[in-house]
């Protein structure tokens, strides 16, 4: 069972450290469909850091919001390349100094993308103006698509931390 509000709770206990540090963060989320930024945006004060995300469910409003087209036909719309130009597009487009780049599959298979389509199967990409990291997780089976969604953040969260530590 995913705790939901543990992990709301971690994510004010980070805001408020992005808060203290005057760290700027956006997000451009696909298969979480804008948790993260709910998540961030859950924390008093947080308009001093989040200017503002992009949920981009569709390839379309990903690559008319600065994904290469190229990366995604070459790699697929569920890769770590693709993440990577989500979060660093996310990144640009706020002017913030970390983008999260988010994609993936909860639940069932995108009849969209159905040959790459595989449930439960997260990409996701933190971006700063010195590096970008990507990641690819599995997530078990789960109840719903918000378990999914909360699980997949919590997962991002971790290596969020470890990602702002060297900032």
């Amino acid at each position: 069972m995913v705790d939901k509000e543990k992990i709301r709770s971690e994510y004010i206990f980070f805001t408020k450290k992005l808060i203290e540090r005057n760290i700027s963060i956006t997000t451009m989320e696909s298969c979480t469909g804008g948790l993260i930024s709910s998540l961030i945006t859950d924390t008093e004060g947080s308009s001093a850091i989040f200017a503002g995300s992009l949920v981009t469910y569709s390839n379309n409003a990903k690559i008319m919001l600065g994904v290469p087209s190229e990366t995604i036909k070459k790699y697929s719309v569920y890769s770590e390349e693709t993440a990577k130009a989500m979060a660093t597009a996310a990144r640009n487009t706020f002017n913030a100094m970390i983008g999260i780049g988010i994609t993936g599959t909860t639940g069932n298979i995108d009849p969209n993308n159905a040959e790459d389509s595989v449930p439960g199967k997260i990409y996701f990409a933190i971006s700063s103006k010195e590096k970008t990291e990507s990641f690819r997780i599995e997530l078990p089976p789960q109840n719903s698509r918000a378990d999914y969604k909360f699980l997949a953040a919590e997962k991002i969260l971790e290596k969020l931390i470890l990602f702002t530590k060297s900032m």
